[in-house]
């Protein structure tokens, strides 16, 4: 991605979040020079948990159909510094109408996704077997506290204000329904590390 595409994909997901009412720290608004006269020591914990914009097409190369926009709010520091170690994790998502986040799980991150605003959520979720495929049983899922048993492959659709747990194991992929509008999501998770969780 070209990072002119990049700096509009930031500047829609800005707008968007403030049309909801949802504000983004200051450092979401950094801009390169702000970056390069910024004093490391005071701002330790945004670089060691790796805070701030990721603009994905996971590798796929068509953002439009596969792609996602995430501002980690909080994490844990992944380094061994001294910053501030926090159990939790916050991030705040955009998916765009009709995009996609591919089929994926995690071994260790347990994580609600919420619907805060927008358009409609569809997800697919398998459990993985022990060969980390597809299993063929049933999954078991929570909705907004209640427990539902949905099969193999089959999806539930989370409109704007209702959330799912998503266990460990458990493959998931979402989509943005098509005609419903872009989507707000937030996740809030056990601290992790994407970069080896996914």
């Amino acid at each position: 991605m070209k990072r002119s595409f990049i700096n509009q994909t930031v500047e829609l997901a800005k707008q968007i979040f403030q049309q909801h009412g949802f504000y983004l720290p200051k450092f979401a608004h950094y801009s390169l020079q702000d970056w390069q006269q910024l004093n490391l020591a005071d701002n330790q914990e945004i670089i060691d948990a790796r805070l701030g914009w990721d603009i994905t097409d996971f590798n796929l190369g068509c953002f439009e159909q596969y792609g996602l926009t995430l501002f980690t709010l909080r994490n844990r520091t992944l380094s061994d510094s001294k910053s501030t170690n926090k159990p939790y994790a916050e991030k705040i998502m955009l998916v765009q109408e009709g995009q996609i986040t591919p089929m994926h799980y995690h071994w260790y991150k347990m994580e609600d996704i919420i619907n805060r605003g927008g358009g409609t959520l569809k997800l697919t979720l398998y459990n993985a077997d022990e060969n980390e495929g597809f299993a063929d049983t049933p999954v078991e899922v929570t909705v907004d506290g209640k427990n539902f048993t949905i099969p193999a492959g089959g999806e539930i659709f989370l409109k704007p204000g209702q959330s799912v747990t998503l266990k460990p194991y458990q493959y998931h992929q979402w989509q943005g329904v098509e005609g419903a509008g872009d989507i707000i999501l937030f996740e809030e998770t056990t601290t992790n590390d994407d970069t080896k969780d996914n």
